[in-house]
């Protein structure tokens, strides 16, 4: 099957599963901004799973790409959901041109529910196999324009624990620090709080020396208040 005919076959299984009386309140959460399917996340994955065992995966990068950007220009936010799980999958095998892809759907129909994941998860992950990358992505990521490169730039190592760069992490937060945008002085936060669970110590000590928004400190210090 070519790519134009497994996205055709993916989404009309999907469809023929929608609940309308979930998807009214499934948009409402997200403020009404994407259409959605009703599909809730564990119907979605073995719905994802029944329709790869009967159809199989993509076979290549490429092939993976062009499914990927299908989806992702679906209406329905369950597709874009359904795309990034397919990259997961890969996994490991990811080859090194996928960062421009990543790129891409973090700046298209940006939203917390994807970019948290194309940033903590899939680009986080990327990093990790290809950190000569970092310098011309995240690094520049954090001097963009768009928020959500920002955000993502803050939040790529949110899951890397003690092989969290520590430098990175802080020169990012400081460059942002200032801003009282919602979404980058929460995702300060939240970066902070995961590296305190490795790394206490640095953190109360950057919170006690570096400006931060009261949600950024507040977000960083929550694990770390019995030691304030």
């Amino acid at each position: 099957m070519n790519v134009e005919g497994f996205v055709a076959e993916l989404t009309s299984w999907f469809r023929t599963h929608a609940h309308p009386d979930k998807a009214v309140a499934m948009s409402a959460y997200m403020k009404n901004r994407y259409a959605f399917l009703g599909i809730q996340t564990p119907e979605r994955n073995a719905l994802l799973k029944t329709f790869l065992q009967a159809h199989g995966r993509p076979g290549n990068e490429q092939q993976l790409e062009q499914i990927v950007k299908l989806l992702w220009a679906q209406p329905e936010r369950e597709f874009q959901n359904v795309a990034m799980t397919l990259l997961d999958a890969r996994g490991k095998r990811t080859e090194e041109s996928r960062i421009k892809l990543l790129e891409s759907l973090i700046i298209d129909k940006s939203w917390w529910d994807t970019v948290d994941f194309l940033a903590g998860n899939l680009s986080g992950s990327y990093l990790t196999h290809y950190p000569e990358q970092i310098e011309g992505y995240p690094d520049r990521w954090i001097r963009s324009d768009n928020l959500w490169l920002r955000r993502s730039a803050i939040l790529f190592q949110l899951h890397y624990k003690d092989r969290t760069d520590k430098e990175r992490l802080f020169q990012y937060i400081r460059i942002c620090c200032h801003e009282k945008e919602f979404f980058i002085a929460k995702a300060i936060g939240w970066a902070l709080r995961q590296f305190a669970k490795v790394n206490p110590d640095d953190v109360l000590a950057f919170a006690a020396n570096e400006f931060l928004q009261p949600l950024s400190r507040r977000e960083a210090l929550k694990l770390l208040t019995a030691r304030t």
